[in-house]
């Protein structure tokens, strides 16, 4: 079959460079162009080092149309102002990796939230997509087979730490090594941006949903995945629980549930989640890890792609872990 033909804007930061890294495997995709103003006429593998020798292509400061998907990994607020000032032709898919499509608002339309253990169908049916981000990949995986049962009934607690890519290229006094190493923080306690889009998932799922999520996120002092301890008084005995996770994504390649309390590096590098149960007294402790580049963002994009064109999910995306 013809091989989908791809365009990437923003492709010089974290997200965009694993983009390239996956798209340039995939056995079903081309990469028409990467776009970036302040690279354009450079090598891509100047920007991502770790891509020399792999590609040739040049970053570019102009747009094409031959392509079937344009992939946008430019910053929170650029994205609606990049299809504003340059509409897409209705050919082209939109996968959007920012969060400005990701919560439905009045008068938007057009974007389906792009959690395929949510939305596969609706994805399937779609033009454009709204990547979720990557604490909310990890949170919602953790917590969706409960809302779908109509499990939720308390306030969940969870908290829960990311790597040091997940604050993006650009430098703050946060990012620096000698600030972020052997080192941690908590930032953006019970305020997270990506409460609006959990909380707009759990609701889809569970109508009665109203409970509060209590989220406190660390910065981490590695650099790459994300570990997300979750836990809410649940009816369910242990047995049930896991029941009802492995039913909830028995259909879904890339979430997987454990009976072996799991460790981060068997994710990172990869577009697995991987979930565990614990119960303690009324409590079910839930674990769910992600990589925050690839299933919290190009990825999942990618995964999304497949179901867009019908593909098979895990074209380009049999990631092995990066496991010593």
């Amino acid at each position: 079959m013809e091989k989908v033909r791809v365009g990437i804007v923003g492709g010089a930061g974290y997200t965009g460079g694993e983009l390239i890294r996956i798209l340039l495997g995939h056995p079903n995709a081309e990469i028409v162009f990467v776009h970036s103003k302040s690279h354009a006429g450079s090598p891509v593998h100047h920007a991502h080092t770790d891509l020399l020798g792999d590609t040739e292509i040049i970053f570019t400061d102009r747009l094409g149309t031959d392509i079937h998907v344009l992939f946008l990994c430019v910053g929170h607020g650029e994205a609606s102002v990049f299809l504003e000032q340059n509409p897409q032709p209705d050919h082209i898919h939109v996968i959007d990796l920012s969060q400005d499509f990701r919560l439905h608002k009045e008068g938007q339309t057009g974007f389906v939230y792009g959690l395929p253990e949510l939305n596969r169908d609706r994805i399937k049916n779609t033009q454009h997509v709204a990547n979720p981000g990557c604490f909310a990949t990890c949170i919602q995986l953790g917590i969706l087979p409960l809302a779908a049962n109509h499990g939720l009934t308390d306030t969940i607690h969870i908290s829960a730490i990311t790597g040091s890519t997940g604050a993006g290229q650009k430098l703050s006094s946060t990012s620096h090594f000698s600030w972020r190493n052997n080192n941690l923080s908590v930032y953006k306690a019970f305020t997270h941006q990506h409460l609006g889009e959990i909380n707009q998932s759990l609701s889809q799922l569970q109508g009665s949903w109203s409970r509060d999520i209590a989220f406190i996120p660390y910065r981490g002092d590695f650099t790459r995945g994300i570990i997300a301890t979750a836990y809410t008084r649940s009816e369910l005995s242990l047995e049930q629980a896991r029941e009802c996770y492995s039913a909830f994504y028995k259909d879904h390649p890339f979430v997987h549930v454990t009976d072996r309390n799991p460790d981060l590096k068997q994710v990172v590098n990869t577009n697995k989640c991987i979930i565990y149960l614990e119960k303690h007294q009324d409590r079910l402790m839930i674990i769910s890890m992600i990589d925050n580049l690839i299933k919290g963002a190009s990825g999942q994009a990618v995964q999304n792609m497949n179901i867009m064109f019908g593909l098979d999910e895990r074209a380009g995306l049999y990631l092995k872990p990066s496991a010593f």
